[in-house]
């Protein structure tokens, strides 16, 4: 009956391993991270949305003796479905011990790792783009050095890997330098050659050849080939091991029908993707695998159609589609849209159907399908049905009884076919769910009349695709012209009708009509036929846009905007005064980051009798918690123990995080929970999957009398006086007499208001931490934290015990962005309680949704304003009143009054008067995320002026350019912050960029584009940014061992910012005065070490954009105190021999005894605490008006660095906080319900920018100011202050709405004015849709049959 489940076996970069008796629920990279050495693959979200966890994995057919390789989530592969294949991972290719493969020196010699926690994924996404185009034996031999792969396709290589930290353009440069095709000038800034000075040249890049790395053993092979006789005819029995792999139906069917067959704990999959999307509930001892059924894998192309088996994957699909007709390649190009490659490669078509079946999942398959005329051949037990989809998909849910056999999509080959897809969703190329898809099939006559039509349309909010038949038939026999058009337009209005709950129901409506619209106008006979939109968010071809051009198919296929290749450029100075500072050497640990054998936390190899924990939290704003239980379930039986308040020991403190006199936050709601998310406690259980199953089944017993209603929102919070107040010394200064400057205003505004809300950090290593308990009530925190002291500080009183028995260690951080500031000490003092009580090893993992629950996130804001302003458009008087929602605890929300202010202080307001309320509300408690207020204040500014742009009805950068500061408002406004009139560039900056004749030209080209395009609007901006920062003190240790090496500690923590290079760099040139070439040599020799609480006190914080420059700093006291120590030593040297041999220098020194250790702890001079940064950047966005989705065309950034001291660290921060402050303008909602839990809470839902999101044009400036010898070597902060600027998309992308809204005389709003109009953040596509009008097609078209007999124009 088939093979009884026997031991795995499955070869790991080249080495077999055997594991007997695994749980068959155990995911690939479980096992790999758990039973091998393996540590690259991460897990980052376990739903196959970040693609932390990529390997490649090979199989061996032995029929045909041929290997074949694809990448994949491990995260969702269940071991078992891989016995008998290989898996490489980032390791397998290159590391310390082989040498490292090209991918990864090309990554780290293109900047392109920072935080590094995505790298392997990355690594390996291009590794296995490579091995794929380099064995398709049809492209051509590529030049010595590059691969078969185009510079298109190496793009695309990672669409569906995620990063935080770079901003992707070094990626891309990385991935596009093994493409033949490339321009390699076009490349950016690298470590292989330096722009401008040298020829770019393939032999100064890291050889390349393909085949180099073997992905399939010998020995595996011998072995599949030895066992292929064995295989046949061993029956399927009750398996210990709990997995069935079954070789026919009928074999299926006799398992069905098993006495221990119970569908509630046995689980049928086919590549086990779906969970990915539906997660597990409970754990499932019994697994089906169906893969092997031969029927579910044909592949059948004849005359009439394809047939594609239930278990073939959307790669080969999609491989078998493009080698087809129009037709059958405009369903491939549709179907290389859904979810990402390595997704693609093992997901199944017919588990992509069936899912949309029985589940309201947004398929965009069934759609396409649907409308495609596809029939499906299902088995209900031993009955063979063949239906339409459509009716398939009316069914109700089917049973697990029900086999989905195959797919049959027939071929429409003949004349006057047209078939058009759509969708619109975050993101272009995929891996984002559709706001709504939909498909259009129609057969023409010659004379143009609709002979028949297939509408299909799903996504929108219903359980499955449909055909809007009313639709159709009224279409049938008609000739398309403005009238029918907007008959059937109010036929579909009618039909599509989004279930109650469904989230932006209008905006999905109006993508119908969108959509509907596009396709109708393009049959229309000899006319101008508006925008095709075929691309996944919306866009329009240009071609075709206001074209008189005669509709063509083959055009229809032609590259859109969202294709055009990314190009880049970046400028900077290269100073090497205090060399080897200021030179752009690549990222330290880079190569060891790119392979996966940098260490995490969760990589730290589990200690004997390590357990692992999971939080159970609140799903109520305000209850007291009368209880905890298990549900009954097979991960109910996993716990170990559950750890709450009641743990923490005698003397301790419920306590999770603090900060000075601000207020505490507790570890566990006791007795009452405050917010949706907060912690109750912890289930302790052997492995971190057992535990996270097993928090899933807590129910919680809550009651609510004698509570008050939760506060949620800043209007609950102001409505109750429930606020948390600012320290006076806090508290930023008014400027100026308010009164005095509005009655010297021409003009007012006397009300008006905008709103920001929430982000999320999403780092892609989430909170975790690794408790040890040791000997004497000591204790040992391993913990991803940018607080290590303060970590310790909270562990200690949580526990009860002093701060010297606890010992935290952070070696590396997989990214920060301040969420792991105050809530990584809620992890660790977690692990801590349950590993004291224990006396076990404790490890806690949170997954990606906990984390995105409980961490809080930035502040959501109410702003409202007042504004007194000339006619020649100086502002006078600004007075502003916020609410800002902060949470249950102040956290750090007292700090934000000043920052808002702070960066909204760019602007000469006259006179500036506040009342900031820092709102006290049953949420989790925000927290500083990158650019904390500071973001905001900006971006409020900006709304100011431009709201007194459009009521001037002047151009916004007159406005901007009248109110920026001379040195003497500067200096009102920022006092001692303003430093020396010589450093204030921001006006030259400005000037550079909004006065250049190119931004001119650009100007103009983009109002000629609005003139000539009615369905597109072009739009662009520029902005300034002020940004104050200020230094801190900070300790650092540099010691010299005796053989010449140096160690390095300091306070700060590397979270991917560049700290360790910098501080390699300042040491190099700390000690360069003892060598002859000034340090370079030294910095071969330079390790520095992890942070450790014991041995580094008072280190501070890592955050506020200081942390390299204050550490730097430190170091080069330190530096001095050995050089002070070894020049008469050196000088003896040289008088004696006339060398000062580094090496001959410390066995000196050591045999002399001296000191070869220095600690400095640096203060900042109290007259020089604090300088401001300066920069503008220009971006040119396309907004499309059918669908609300925008492409950055371009951004321009200049960007005063001081005089830097790594460009390449400096511009790899600039990057990625600008693309950061793309997703907080223009994509990431941070939703919640009317709970305050947040339901945005998977990267299903929240979408962060991704390399097709990213401006096509990216330049990059940073110039050097004035210098300043009160700051660090003259250098100035870069972390933070760019992503201010990335406001200039949100403010690009509303003057395309304003062209948008006075082309369709949209009036919606408060102002009811074209050119007035609020705009919040972030202005996703329904936002930016609305605002340009949800109707605009019907008003077109109505205002068309009212003109007279026509057809649709654009």
């Amino acid at each position: 009956m088939g093979k009884k489940a026997a031991a795995v076996v499955v070869a790991v970069n080249g080495k077999r391993y055997e594991a007997a008796g695994v749980d068959p629920s155990t995911t690939l990279l479980e096992f790999l991270r758990t039973q091998t050495p393996v540590r690259g693959p991460k897990l980052g979200c376990g739903e196959g949305g970040c693609g932390a966890c990529v390997v490649l994995i090979s199989r061996y057919s032995p029929a045909t003796d041929e290997v074949t390789e694809f990448s994949a989530s491990s995260c969702l592969t269940l071991l078992r479905s891989v016995d008998r294949c290989s898996v490489t991972t980032s390791e397998g290719i290159g590391n310390t011990k082989d040498g490292y493969h090209p991918v990864q020196q090309r990554l780290s010699g293109f900047h392109a790792s920072q935080c590094g926690f995505c790298t392997p994924g990355m690594c390996m996404s291009i590794f296995s783009e490579l091995v794929k185009a380099d064995r398709d034996a049809g492209r051509p031999a590529p030049p010595a050095g590059f691969s078969k792969l185009t510079a298109s396709e190496a793009e695309k290589a990672v669409s569906g890997n995620l990063c935080r930290c770079t901003g992707y353009r070094p990626i891309v440069d990385a991935c596009k330098s093994f493409a033949a095709d490339v321009d390699l000038e076009d490349l950016g800034l690298n470590c292989f050659w330096k722009k401008g000075d040298q020829p770019a040249d393939v032999s100064k890049l890291p050889g390349y050849s393909s085949g180099a790395v073997c992905t399939f053993p010998e020995f595996l092979k011998a072995e599949i080939k030895s066992s292929v006789d064995q295989a046949k005819g061993a029956p399927v029995a009750v398996s210990g091991d709990g997995w069935y792999h079954p070789k026919s139906i009928e074999e299926l069917h006799r398992l069905f029908d098993s006495n221990w067959f119970d569908e509630n704990s046995v689980k049928i999959v086919a590549s086990n993707t779906g969970s990915g999307v539906y997660k597990d509930q409970d754990l499932y001892d019994k697994y089906i695998d169906i893969k092997g059924i031969p029927e579910l894998s044909v592949i059948n192309k004849t005359s009439k159609g394809v047939e594609i088996g239930a278990v073939v994957s959307i790669s080969k699909a999609i491989e078998v589609f493009s080698d087809g007709n129009l037709v059958f390649r405009k369903i491939a190009n549709h179907l290389n849209k859904v979810a990402s490659p390595f997704v693609r490669n093992t997901a199944t078509i017919g588990g992509n159907i069936i899912m949309a079946q029985r589940l309201p999942f947004e398929s965009d398959i069934a759609t396409i399908l649907l409308a495609a005329g596809s029939t499906v051949t299902i088995q209900v037990a031993s009955k063979r049905l063949s239906l339409t989809l459509e009716e398939f998909l009316q069914q109700p849910p089917c049973d697990f009884r029900t086999l989905l056999l195959s797919i049959f999509v027939p071929d429409w080959c003949s004349d006057g076919i047209t078939l058009e897809t759509f969708r619109a969703a975050p993101r272009p190329l995929g891996n984002a769910v559709s706001y709504i898809n939909s498909a259009f099939l129609v057969r023409t006559s010659d004379d143009h009349l609709i002979k028949d039509i297939s509408l299909a349309f799903g996504a929108y909010g219903v359980d499955h695709a449909i055909r809007a038949r009313k639709v159709e038939d009224f279409l049938k026999g008609k000739s398309v012209s403005s009238c029918v058009i907007l008959e059937a337009i109010r036929l579909l209005k009618e039909t599509i009708s989004p279930s109650e709950g469904t989230s932006h129901p209008e905006y999905r409506i109006s993508l119908a009509v969108s959509f509907l619209f596009s396709f109708l106008s393009s049959l229309a006979n000899n006319s101008n036929a508006p925008a095709k939109v075929d691309t996944p968010n919306g866009s329009c071809n240009n071609e075709t846009t206001n074209g008189s051009t005669e509709y063509s198919p083959e055009k229809h296929l032609k590259v859109d905007i969202n294709d055009l290749p990314i190009r880049s450029r970046q400028e900077m100075v290269f100073s090497d005064e205090y060399k080897p500072v200021g030179m752009p050497i690549k990222k330290a640990g880079a190569e060891l980051q790119a392979s996966g054998e940098a260490v995490y936390v969760d990589d730290i190899p589990a200690p004997t009798d390590c357990l692992y924990g999971a939080f159970i939290y609140s799903t109520h704003p305000h209850a007291r918690v009368k209880g905890i239980s298990f549900k009954p379930s097979v991960a109910s039986q996993k716990v170990i123990t559950i750890i709450t308040a009641k743990d923490i020991p005698s003397g301790g403190e419920n306590v999770g995080s603090g900060f000075m006199m601000l207020g505490d936050e507790a570890l566990f709601a006791d007795p009452v929970a405050e917010f949706a998310g907060q912690n109750i406690g912890v289930v302790i259980a052997e492995t971190q999957r057992y535990a996270y199953m097993a928090a899933k089944q807590a129910d919680i017993e809550y009651s609510t009398e004698n509570l008050q209603p939760p506060i949620l929102t800043i209007e609950d919070a102001i409505q109750h006086n429930s606020y948390f107040h600012t320290p006076p010394f806090l508290a930023p200064k008014p400027v100026g007499d308010l009164n005095q400057g509005m009655s010297e205003a021409d003009h007012r505004i006397l009300s008006a208001e905008v709103k920001l809300e929430s982000q999320y950090y999403f780092y892609m290593e989430t909170q975790v931490a690794l408790a040890i308990p040791d000997e004497d009530n000591c204790i040992t925190i391993y913990s991803s934290t940018q607080t290590a002291e303060l970590t310790q500080s909270m562990v200690a009183r949580c526990l009860g015990i002093p701060f010297h028995n606890v010992r935290v260690i952070t070696r590396r951080v997989g990214g920060g962005f301040g969420g792991k500031a105050m809530k990584a000490s809620h992890v660790a003092c977690a692990c801590a309680v349950a590993a004291f009580k224990l006396r076990r090893p404790v490890r806690m993992y949170l997954d990606r949704k906990t984390d995105m629950i409980i961490t809080g996130g930035r502040h959501p804001m109410k702003a409202k304003y007042s504004v007194g302003f000339k006619s020649d458009g100086k502002i006078t008087a600004l007075h502003l009143d916020l609410g800002l929602n902060a949470g249950i605890t102040p956290d750090l929300s007292p700090l934000l009054p000043g920052t808002i202010i702070g960066s909204l202080k760019k602007y000469n307001w006259g006179a500036l008067a506040f009342d900031i309320k820092i709102c006290k509300t049953n949420v989790s408690s925000k927290s500083m995320m990158r650019g904390p207020g500071e973001v905001q204040g900006s971006f409020i500014a900006e709304a100011i002026i431009e709201h007194v742009a459009s009521a001037l009805s002047v151009d916004t950068n007159t406005i901007r350019r009248k109110n920026l500061h001379d040195f003497e408002s500067l200096a009102v406004f920022y006092g001692e912050s303003a430093g020396d009139a010589s450093t204030y560039s921001l006006v030259s900056i400005f000037d550079k960029l909004a006065l250049s004749p190119d931004y001119q030209r650009r100007a103009a080209m983009v109002e000629h584009f609005n003139s000539t395009n009615k369905w597109k609007k072009q739009g662009i901006s520029c902005i300034p940014i002020t940004y104050e920062v200020r230094l801190r003190p900070t300790p650092g240790k540099v010691s010299i061992m005796n053989d010449g090496s140096i160690a390095v500690e300091v306070g700060g923590i590397e979270i991917g910012q560049g700290l360790w290079t910098k501080v390699k760099q300042m040491t190099a040139f700390g000690l360069g005065q003892l060598c002859p070439d000034g340090g370079e040599c030294l910095l071969d020799k330079v390790r520095v070490i992890q942070t450790d609480s014991l041995s580094m006190i008072q280190g501070g914080f890592t955050g506020g954009s200081t942390t390299s420059e204050n550490s730097c700093e430190a170091v080069r006291r330190s530096c001095a105190a050995l050089v002070e120590r070894l020049k008469p030593i050196k000088e003896s040297l040289e008088a004696n021999d006339g060398t000062g041999e580094w090496s001959s220098l410390i066995a000196k020194a050591s045999m002399a005894s001296v000191n070869l250790s220095a600690q400095a702890y640096w203060t900042p001079d109290p007259t020089f605490t604090s300088y401001l940064n300066y920069g503008a950047a220009i971006s040119e966005v396309e907004v499309d008006i059918l669908t609300g989705a925008t492409t950055i065309l371009q951004s321009d950034i200049v960007y005063d660095c001081g005089q830097s001291l790594n460009p390449a660290v400096d511009l790899g921060q600039v990057e990625g906080a600008f693309i950061q402050g793309v997703g907080f303008f223009t994509n990431e909602e941070h939703a919640t319900n009317s709970d305050g839990m947040v339901i945005h809470d998977s990267t299903w839902t929240y979408k962060i920018p991704t390399v097709d999101t990213i401006p096509k044009q990216f330049n990059v400036e940073l110039i050097n100011s004035a210098p300043d010898k009160k700051r660090v070597l003259s250098s100035k902060a870069s972390g933070e202050p760019p992503l201010l600027l990335a406001s200039s998309v949100h403010c690009a992308m509303r003057e395309a709405i304003r062209a948008a809204r006075k082309e369709f005389s949209v009036c919606t709003g408060p102002a009811n004015s074209a050119l007035t109009f609020q705009m919040d953040v972030p202005a996703t596509m329904p936002v930016v849709k609305e605002l340009c009008g949800l109707d605009v097609v019907e008003r077109y078209l109505e205002s068309l049959v009212a003109a007279g007999p026509t057809i649709a124009k654009a």
